[in-house]
């Protein structure tokens, strides 16, 4: 840190009686109150050099010798008065930027120029600024803080504004090398002066991001790696320590928690406007973590829509645990805010691109006739697209996984509407989900956490899920989950039996359980209404994960189910699950013949009996 010595008396300054005065021959002359500190001092050094003291000592001729001269708003206090009295003494007095604002404000309200006295206190300080303290990274940065107990008077004089231009200035000369007082450069991590900016109020930041950012110089990573360390630097909930940092203020009046709120807010939504546009240059957690602080301080809805629209063009970047944004304790609604998330997924799929086909053979035939060099540049330049748009397709594949991952844990929410569960579900493009696997722990988990809904809301429910895209584990569970409509469990069943016939393969044998239910089915009508039925398989609580030796043994009556079949063959078949005209395009005329699928529950299972009993005859 830079110093300046001006004056080369020794410091005759003294404290008699809670009075400051000055030794000397002469009997003082002028008596001075700053704020709670009475100074008893001689009008000739300080009147020559102040011309603030000249106009009310000349109205005090005709008055007591004790009247005092009060100054009850003077910038700096008593000690920055004390400062600017030994300078008209010649006291040796010591600056620094440490000292500099109080003093400097101090210096221009006791009018202390060159119009006074020549080499008067206001032009040395001056020049102190500008060859010393501008030119040295942290006096600059120890001299802008300093100003905010000074505001508008350092605005006025144009002290803020020079030091929000000079540490501007210095990040953009050497946004990824340290410069040392001697202006050479050392080496230094990339973002060498985010730490050190990080303390500044969230005002001057604001301004020396702008400037920043306004060259276009600095990288725009450096930019929001900047805003991270500041943001968890000031926001609640946000430090890696997980404390909640203060923000800069007045000490002399302590803060309210409602004060400190919009505080806080304000400071995230220029946060939020500091963001540079470049997709990638501030990190999908980062954003996420803005997000949850923006719910919780109830920042404005341009902030949030915008924070929601930068995570959507990354979102493949996400986690589950990240996508979990809290709705406010006091509302009575979902626990998670289910229709951001949902804002980010269409945000997402606004800027994908389908996967690159490859060109016709026409085109490639035309393309031969080139020279070699056009040849290599459509070349690469047709790999560059390729690369770019796997790379959009794997995305997507990727957001699907989270995607379901996410509909997991909301789907425990006792609130959460099913029409929102679905909206989402269904929002996710069906290439990307490779399997349902996901899906059905989905529609699992939601219908044990909501026993209350109908036949026809689990109907609506299970619309989503794909049964040719069950896994076997995923089939067997299905198959014996009681929670699930009869029709899908039929279905579940008749596909996992088609698919075995067309790989040439035996078919499965049918759980006991199941043949059970089949034999029983096509016994006849007139035995039907007095059948004594056993056991069926009862689904295992779907936790982190199930497979087949995970089924306990069958415990349900059979009669639940038969009284399921019952119902769906008096109610509206119109809500077919099994997708026949997409089966028939896409099978083998063999194949065909085996998934002529009759829409009724009990025409359904005859089939499948059917198809077991000639697996049973070939082996």
């Amino acid at each position: 840190m830079k110093f300046m010595k001006l004056g080369n008396r020794p410091d005759t300054f003294f404290t008699t009686e809670a009075i400051r005065s000055v030794s000397s021959e002469v009997s003082t002359d002028l008596q001075i109150q700053v704020h709670n500190s009475l100074y008893q001092l001689h009008k000739f050094p300080l009147l020559s050099k102040c011309l603030r003291l000249q106009k009310p000592c000349s109205a005090l001729k005709d008055t007591s010798e004790h009247t005092v001269i009060l100054l009850p708003d003077f910038p700096g206090g008593a000690e920055a008065f004390e400062v600017c009295a030994k300078f008209c003494y010649g006291i040796t007095i010591t600056l620094s930027a440490l000292n500099i604002v109080p003093v400097r404000c101090a210096a221009e309200y006791l009018q202390m120029s060159d119009d006074a006295d020549r080499g008067n206190l206001v032009g040395k300080l001056e020049l102190f600024f500008k060859s010393c303290i501008l030119r040295r990274w942290k006096d600059t940065l120890v001299t802008l803080q300093s100003t905010r107990n000074y505001s508008p008077l350092c605005e006025e004089l144009g002290i803020t504004g020079r030091c929000i231009d000079a540490i501007a200035t210095a990040i953009i000369a050497s946004p990824t090398q340290a410069i040392t007082s001697n202006h050479s450069r050392k080496a230094a991590p990339k973002n060498w002066w985010a730490g050190d900016i990080s303390e500044l109020g969230i005002d001057h930041y604001w301004r020396v991001m702008v400037a920043v950012k306004s060259a276009g110089i600095v990288p725009n990573k450096l930019i929001g790696e900047a805003l991270r360390i500041y943001a968890r630097r000031w926001l609640p909930n946000m430090s890696r320590n997980g404390q909640q940092n203060e923000l800069e203020a007045d000490d002399s009046l302590p803060e309210s928690p409602t004060e400190a709120a919009v505080k806080h807010r304000l400071l995230m939504e220029k946060i939020v406007s500091l963001l540079p546009t470049e997709k990638g240059s501030v990190s999908c957690s980062f954003l996420l973590k803005l997000l949850k602080a923006a719910n919780i301080l109830h920042a404005s809805t341009s902030s949030k829509t915008e924070l929601a629209r930068r995570i959507g063009l990354q979102l493949e970047e996400a986690s589950v645990d990240g996508l979990l944004i809290p709705l406010d304790s006091n509302s009575s609604g979902t626990l998670y805010d289910v229709d951001i998330v949902m804002a980010m997924l269409e945000e997402f799929l606004l800027q994908g691109q389908s996967p690159a086909t490859s060109p016709p053979r026409e085109k490639l035939r035309c393309e031969r006739r080139r020279s070699r060099s056009s040849e290599n540049v459509e070349f690469e330049a047709q790999e560059n697209s390729r690369r770019s748009s796997s790379a959009s397709h794997s995305s997507k594949l990727r957001v699907a996984k989270l995607i379901d991952g996410y509909l997991q844990e909301i789907a425990r929410d006792e609130k959460l509407p099913m029409k929102k569960l679905i909206a989402i579900a269904e929002a996710v493009p069906d290439f990307a989900r490779l399997d349902h696997d996901d899906l059905y722990r989905v529609i699992d988990i939601y219908l044990r956490v909501h026993p209350e809904l109908d036949k026809n809301a689990r109907k609506q429910l299970c619309r989503i899920l794909d049964c040719k895209k069950l896994s076997v584990e995923a089939c067997m569970h299905a198959a014996q989950n009681e929670l699930l409509p009869l029709r899908v469990v039929v279905q579940v069943l008749f596909f996992e039996q088609s698919r075995a016939a067309m790989s040439g393969g035996q078919v499965t044998e049918l759980p006991s359980n199941i043949k059970a239910l089949l034999a029983k089915t096509t016994a006849g009508g007139e035995d039907r209404d007095a059948l004594k039925l056993h056991h069926i398989g009862t689904a295992t609580p779907l936790e982190d994960g199930w497979s087949i030796s995970r089924l306990k043994c069958p415990a349900t009556k059979l009669s639940t189910l038969k009284t399921k079949l019952a119902e769906e063959e008096d109610n509206d078949m119109d809500d077919d699950l099994i997708p026949r005209d997409a089966l028939m395009r896409s099978a083998s005329s063999r194949f065909k013949a085996l998934c002529s699928l009759p829409k009724k529950p009990k025409r359904i299972i005859s089939k499948l009996l059917a198809m077991n009993r000639s697996a049973s005859e070939r082996n």
